[in-house]
């Protein structure tokens, strides 16, 4: 029980500033229509003058890619997000503590270890596997994207593309009705992980902010409230357990380390 009261202590305050902000976002995500660039429920200007990097720092709700960003730092991949072209489905910190928090449930009953208390315990290469599945490189904006039917499949497949880990992605358009017009309605972008082509077995991932436009690409925002890091947070848990889970000190220490030596160069 004490797990627990401390787990939810940790995420209570915080999941609720971001689950109030997705709520509203999930009530204008279907909005996300033609050419129309909406977040937070409303029309804006898509274009965003900076990286896409820059434009995940630099969002006014620091709730939203906090840990994300930090978890791009900690990977090593900041490149990818300030130089080349692409286009990036940005998962919020809600979803990260999803899988996160998973994980740590697994470490405390099944294995009975400490649960997972600094994201950094979770090794880098981990961290860049999963990233990297929400990477497209290229630029794909709303427009560019195939329609995709997820009840006539066959008919409106989406289209197939592998992400910057060389994983099998699904990216396509949901046409809704409107006023009993087929497709006449808002369009909304699904991105999945595939799992096998042939049959279509789709993880999927509903955007609920599409084609803001930084320098280098394009940014879709993930819905979050049923969406898990990584798509599975199983085999995400799998993968960290089986990397190596750091222990709280040595983290510490390395953070430690990494001070002493930016001082030093700062002072050089």
């Amino acid at each position: 029980m004490l797990y627990f009261k401390l787990l939810f202590m940790r995420y209570s305050l915080r999941n609720f500033l971001i689950w109030f902000g997705a709520v509203v976002l999930s009530f204008s995500a279907i909005g996300c229509q033609n050419d129309d660039y909406l977040e937070d429920g409303g029309k804006h200007n898509p274009y965003y003058n900076g990286t896409v990097l820059d434009y995940l720092e630099q969002h006014p709700d620091k709730h939203y890619f906090s840990d994300l960003v930090e978890m791009i730092h900690y990977a090593g991949m900041d490149s990818v997000f300030q130089n080349g072209e692409i286009t990036f489905f940005a998962p919020t910190d809600w979803s990260i503590s999803f899988s996160v928090d998973y994980l740590s449930r697994k470490l405390y009953f099944t294995m009975r270890e400490d649960s997972v208390k600094d994201l950094r315990q979770i090794r880098p290469e981990v961290w860049k596997e999963f990233l990297s599945m929400y990477v497209i490189p290229g630029k794909y904006c709303l427009k560019d994207i195939p329609q995709l039917d997820t009840a006539a499949v066959s008919a409106y497949p989406g289209g197939a593309y592998y992400s910057l880990a060389g994983k099998p992605m699904n990216m396509g358009v949901v046409y809704y009705d409107a006023s009993g017009v087929k497709y006449a309605g808002p369009r909304q972008i699904l991105y999945s992980y595939v799992n096998d082509f042939a049959s279509m077995d789709m993880i999927n991932a509903y955007v609920a902010s599409c084609d803001i436009q930084p320098f280098n690409g394009v940014v879709h925002v993930i819905r979050f409230t049923n969406h898990n890091f990584g798509f599975d947070r199983d085999v995400f848990a799998q993968k960290a357990i089986g990397a190596g889970i750091l222990p709280l000190e040595e983290v510490k220490r390395r953070e430690k380390e990494c001070l002493i030596r930016k001082k030093e160069e700062d002072r050089l």
